[in-house]
This record gives structure tokens, sequence and C-alpha cells, in this order.
């Protein structure tokens, strides 16, 4: 019976995002920059009387990585750094380009906790897969959990310089983290999708969790 409601009831199992390929009819980079480019492509849509040709403006991304490193005490790291283009010092999760040409996207996770937080791990599985801003950017991003932490040595610790050299850090119960995200006091999207996942991933006792190299067809240039 229906319930009068628009759209078609049906389960988890049908919620499967889809890569299509629609025809680009011309592409053209308007911006080049020191990370990404801005790109304007042509691209035809399907429809009526033979579809449309629309065109879009897009942020040609590297993607990037973000771990959750959650001690013993389940106490996850942040760490506080200055984001320009939003005038906020952020507190945010341990994060990096996948901007190194050849480098495994886990390899990049592991050189960018031990960059910025001085941390290695022991243990390391996927946490979530999403687009940051997917109708502006093909940025695709990847959260790891990573546990078992222990401290790089001080001689083999990373220099870090620019917006890295001045980075506070914390650990705060995961708890107290989500709390932190649903009160609105932490704002950074990998943070707040990170820490969300982990507390629903606890809840089924962490069998959620993918192997720390699984697929990643989503990313434009490693599927």
């Amino acid at each position: 019976m229906s319930d009068g409601l628009p759209g078609t009831p049906a389960t988890g199992a049908d919620l499967a995002d889809r890569r299509v390929e629609r025809e680009v009819r011309s592409s053209e980079v308007v911006f080049a920059g020191r990370v990404w480019d801005v790109v304007r492509e042509d691209v035809a849509l399907p429809g009526e009387d033979g579809g449309q040709v629309v065109t879009r403006e897009f942020q040609r991304h590297p993607g990037a990585v973000t771990v959750l490193a959650l001690d013993d005490d389940e106490r996850v790291l942040f760490l506080r750094q200055y984001r320009h283009p939003v005038r906020h010092e952020l507190w945010e999760l341990p994060a990096g380009l996948l901007d190194v040409d050849g480098e495994d996207p886990l390899a990049a996770a592991q050189r960018e906790l031990a960059e910025e937080a001085d941390l290695r791990a022991g243990s390391w599985a996927v946490l979530a897969d999403w687009f940051n801003s997917p109708g502006g950017s093909d940025e695709a991003l990847r959260a790891y959990v990573a546990r078992g932490l222990s401290a790089v040595p001080a001689e083999q610790r990373h220099v870090r310089e620019d917006e890295e050299a001045d980075m506070p850090l914390l650990r705060v119960p995961l708890d107290e983290a989500r709390d932190a995200v649903l009160a609105g006091r932490v704002h950074n999207p990998g943070a707040v999708i990170s820490v969300l996942a982990a507390c629903a991933a606890r809840e089924q006792g962490w069998a959620t969790l993918r192997p720390a190299d699984a697929p990643w067809p989503e990313h434009p240039r490693l599927g």
C-alpha cells in the first residue's frame, strides 16, 4: 500500500553510487594553480529531443587522505591549523593531499601521520570515503582509522613549516569529539565525517571497517 510520499521504498542495499561517463565535447584548463586547476568542460546530458550540452566549471583536485588516530583509551588526536579561505583556526585530523606521483593512499596517510603528529600506527583500516564538494570539485577523500600508536623517534621527526609550523595537538575522547561535532564546534569535513563514522563503526564492533588496502575506484585517477 502506498503511503502517498514520493520515493520508492527500498533497502540499504539499493544505496550505491555509480560511475557514469557522459560525453565531454570540450575541455580546457581556465586556471592552472600551484596545487589544483580549474577546468571548463562542455558535457552532453541525456534527455528528450536528444538532450542538451551544458558547461560546467570545476576544481580538478589530486584528492586527499585523513587519519583518525585512536589511542588505547579511545582518544582521537586533533591538531589545530589556520585555514586562510575561511579565516579560522580549525581542529582537524592529520591529513594531506595525494600530490606525490605514484604514492599509494595508505602510504600517504602513514606519511601524513608521521609528519604532522610524530606518530606511527600498528593497525590501519579504511573508515569512510566521500567526495568533498561534488558539485564543483572532483576531490575524493578517504579516511583511515589508525590504532596501536607509537611516537616517531625524535631524530626521525619531520621539520614542519608554514601553516604546519605551529599546530597544537589534543587527544580527545571519541564520545566528547562526537559531542563537539554535533554542537557545531568542529567544522573541518574530514574531522566531522571521520568522528561520526568512527562512532557508528564502534557501535558495530568495528566490523564495518574495510582493509587498509581496499580498492578506491571512486578516485578519478586511482579507479
